[in-house]
């Protein structure tokens, strides 16, 4: 047996279909025509009612399907919201909107769940805002993690960028294509009582690439302005990357990059190259290759984007690391010493050390995506000896643990103001 008390004092029950006949007729000679029940193909009885405790009398309500052991709970409308149940009922919602004049009866939505629900809980949560997943995909990033000997005092930041509002899904289905979200929620999600503090992109944009950078800036690139991800469901290409300055001042941030001619919708996919280009691939907004005739066209290219660190008037500033050799492998809390050439004098508070993990990039998310600042073993920036003529010896500590750094290959850069090097492959174990 299944109860819900509702804002008009009455109560919904309700019990499985596949017992048998129940003791109450259904009005109006209805009859329930269920070829998949277990028990009655055909069934006269209720096996609901809403009960008015005023009156404290009954009236008969119709399922269609089997409610055995489901779960439900009471919406802000007031209506009641009732999921899953057993057999042809586990993939079903039924909704009962109250009323005083009797005229209401459960509304029933088949396969309206994704998976078969079974002794289930409904739970109600509170309004996330607009959506950030697919199919109004925004991407996200973990923001470079510093304090690496800190143990379990490391902070942990995510940003959260673009997606589109609510309902747009639906609208883009029906040809109408909503703007994207141009905002950007930042959490630092170690602290205590973690809370969001948002930000405003230049660009709205939905089914973007977020990508870290060997400088621990953000690059974002590709994606619409409007629409959703999904078949043909994106229009209005967003063209301009944006780069993303997590340390500077707040509306200070963001800064405009030069743009592609390229779309880059659907399916597209952006990842970081050792020599610190970014390597831009892919549109595919259709369910199958299509190349001609349509909005958007397949587009299986390739292109470079390369961020301002790699103009050719900063080469006089760019390390060359000169060991170790690339594929070396390295311990966890381990003192590292890197030698690197640079062109004229340097000033030395202007170096860093950074390890990049390669992720795994589809749909607008990259898997394992991080980026670690190295610093020497009290915390303080990395330490930094002359060598003599244009070499260079920087010392600094490896992550202290395979939680911070999970075992395998990793790019390692040494940046000056903000240029990397070209990245060496390090194997932590």
């Amino acid at each position: 047996m299944h109860m819900q008390l509702l804002n008009t004092d009455r109560v919904i029950v309700f019990d499985r279909t596949d017992f048998g006949p129940s003791n109450i007729s259904l009005p109006n000679n209805q009859c329930r025509n269920d070829p998949n029940d277990l028990t009655l193909k055909v069934d006269c009885t209720a096996h609901s009612v809403e009960y008015d405790v005023t009156s404290n009398s009954i009236r008969p309500l119709n399922v269609l399907t089997d409610v055995w052991c489901s779960s439900g709970s009471v919406m802000p409308d007031g209506s009641l919201m009732q999921t899953g149940g057993f057999n042809d009922g586990d993939r079903n919602v039924r909704v009962y909107k109250p009323c005083v004049d009797d005229s209401c009866d459960w509304r029933e939505f088949d396969v309206a769940l994704r998976q078969r629900r079974w002794y289930a809980t409904n739970h109600i949560l509170p309004d996330g805002g607009d959506p950030r997943s697919y199919p109004s995909s925004g991407s996200a990033v973990l923001l470079p993690l510093r304090d690496l000997q800190g143990g379990a005092n490391v902070t942990a930041e995510v940003l959260v960028c673009g997606g589109a509002p609510k309902g747009s899904f639906t609208s883009a289905n029906n040809g109408n294509f909503v703007g994207a979200l141009n905002t950007c929620g930042r959490i630092r999600i170690s602290d205590p009582n973690p809370q969001w503090v948002m930000e405003t992109m230049p660009l709205a944009r939905v089914m973007g690439d977020m990508v870290l950078l060997p400088n621990g800036n953000i690059l974002i690139i590709n994606g619409a302005s409007s629409g959703t991800a999904g078949w043909d469901l994106g229009r209005n290409p967003v063209l301009t990357p944006l780069i993303y300055r997590p340390n500077n001042p707040t509306g200070l941030r963001f800064e405009a990059q030069n743009s592609s001619s390229i779309p880059r919708m659907y399916h597209s996919t952006a990842i970081l190259l050792r020599d610190g280009r970014i390597l831009v691939s892919g549109s595919n907004p259709h369910a199958y290759y299509n190349f001609t005739g349509v909005v958007f066209p397949t587009d299986l290219t390739m292109e470079a984007f390369s961020p301002d660190y790699l103009d050719p008037r900063l080469v006089r500033v760019r390390p060359m690391i000169v060991s170790p050799v690339s594929h070396s492998q390295i311990g966890y809390g381990q003192q590292l010493d890197i030698i690197f050439k640079a062109q004229g004098r340097i000033n030395r508070g202007f170096i860093s050390v950074t390890m990049v993990a390669p992720p795994f990039t589809t749909h607008s998310f990259s898997m394992n995506q991080r980026l670690l600042v190295l610093t020497n073993s009290t915390g303080i920036s990395a330490s930094v000896t002359s060598l003599g003529g244009s070499n260079y010896q920087v010392r600094v500590t490896t992550p202290g643990s395979n939680i911070l750094a999970p075992p395998g290959y990793y790019l390692l850069f040494v940046v000056y103001r903000e240029v990397p090097s070209q990245g060496i492959w390090v194997q932590i174990k």
